[in-house]
């Protein structure tokens, strides 16, 4: 691998110089009032990102996994029934943690490449009508397959059902790059780590809590000591953490939000789709597919690609990392070896992406695909010319 290439994978992303100098940053007192001004604008800069006006904001010395532990740990007890569907590696995840954690999970399975079946989780709910099911969680972004699921649509099946379930969502390789409105959706918990669209290190778990879900902390009974909310409240209010913070990633944090927020979210979100459209565009120009199913699915932050039948899709991802030195991600569980994955969210331009394709299209040929070299770049150079809306400044 090369330091000088951008990498191309789901997470973690490509480091604006900015933010690496801001995380690189001399030891400070963490009990000083110093870090407050880190801390709080932190917050404040992550609840403009999730859409929300109330959000608590919560930051862990650790990932979307540990962020995923605070919503279970935080909110549920032993026995607690918990409606899910499993549509790709992360989705199964988050539901093998719940199992491990002695949760009784309803799985809906789903075929790897479509999205979250919201009409029939509107069935199950509606013959809930004992209320068991006390949390329904949602992958927005499922990171294995480049597939989007309708958030808001999974709300609109709570609501009918008029179900009190909470709704947590991962949006681990979302948020900071596709939309994401955690009030207008009714979103309880939204989950999501510093590695992907914060353009930052991974070791930050970052998660928003609506006060519904607070409340649930009150009577939950799973053990949390390191992921408990509480300990975090109150280390917040006298300006510090309960134990040793992760600074330099809060000083990063504090900054990367800063320039989201100086990009504007509207224009943060249509780069990605720009982007993604274009990669998009040289997959269609390669004669492949994409893993997700339909275009109603797609997702602007990672493009899952399905190579021809009989053919390794990991040979292309190790040529690249060996022969050009070039990061894209390989399929995970069901689709391993079916995929590679072309990771575009974070910090990155049209010109970038433009390198992935232009070396993806040279492995490919190299291991003997019938892939003509210079025609998904040429897909992709179409469209940002003239079909993608005006440019806008990269963060």
């Amino acid at each position: 691998m090369s330091f000088q290439n951008p990498v191309f994978i789901p997470g973690p992303t490509n480091i604006p110089e900015a933010i690496r100098k801001a995380v690189d940053m001399p030891t400070i007192d963490h009990r000083s009032p110093l870090f407050g001004q880190m801390l709080h604008p932190a917050r404040e800069n992550v609840r403009k990102v999730l859409k929300s006006d109330t959000a608590e904001i919560f930051f862990f010395p650790s990932t979307g996994t540990g962020g995923w532990e605070t919503a279970l740990t935080n909110t549920l007890s032993p026995g607690d029934k918990v409606l899910a569907a499993r549509n790709g590696m992360f989705s199964h995840r988050w539901i093998d943690m719940c199992q491990r954690h002695g949760l009784n999970v309803e799985v809906v399975p789903a075929a790897w490449g479509e999205g979250i079946p919201a009409d029939r989780f509107e069935e199950i709910l509606s013959a809930d009508k004992g209320h068991e099911i006390k949390v329904v969680l949602a992958t927005h972004n499922e990171t294995a397959t480049g597939v989007r699921s309708d958030i808001a649509a999974v709300r609109r099946a709570i609501d009918a059902a008029k179900h009190p379930a909470m709704l947590f969502v991962d949006g681990v390789s979302s948020i900071g790059s596709m939309d994401f409105r955690m009030d207008e959706w009714g979103v309880d918990i939204a989950v999501t780590g510093s590695q992907k669209g914060f353009m930052l290190p991974a070791g930050l778990a970052i998660v928003g809590f609506s006060e519904k879900a607070k409340k649930a902390g009150e009577t939950a009974t799973l053990p949390r000591t390191f992921f408990d909310i509480r300990d975090m409240e109150k280390s917040y209010a006298a300006n510090g953490y309960p134990y040793t913070p992760a600074v330099g990633l809060l000083n990063g944090l504090k900054l990367s939000t800063d320039m989201l927020l100086a990009e504007g979210l509207d224009n943060v979100f249509a780069r990605h789709h720009r982007i993604a459209e274009g990669v998009r565009q040289a997959v269609h120009g390669w004669g492949l597919s994409l893993c997700a199913a339909s275009p109603d699915l797609y997702s602007d932050t990672v493009s899952a690609i399905r190579t021809p039948q009989g053919f390794n899709a990991t040979d292309i991802v190790a040529r690249a990392a060996k022969e050009y030195g070039i990061a894209f991600g390989t399929g995970l569980g069901e689709v391993a070896g079916k995929v590679f994955r072309i990771g575009h969210l974070g910090s990155m331009t049209d010109v970038m992406a433009l390198s992935g394709i232009a070396a993806a299209e040279m492995v490919m040929a190299d291991l003997g695909l019938p892939v003509r070299l210079g025609s998904g770049v040429a897909a992709a150079q179409e469209y940002y010319r003239h079909g993608a809306p005006a440019k806008q400044a990269a963060a």
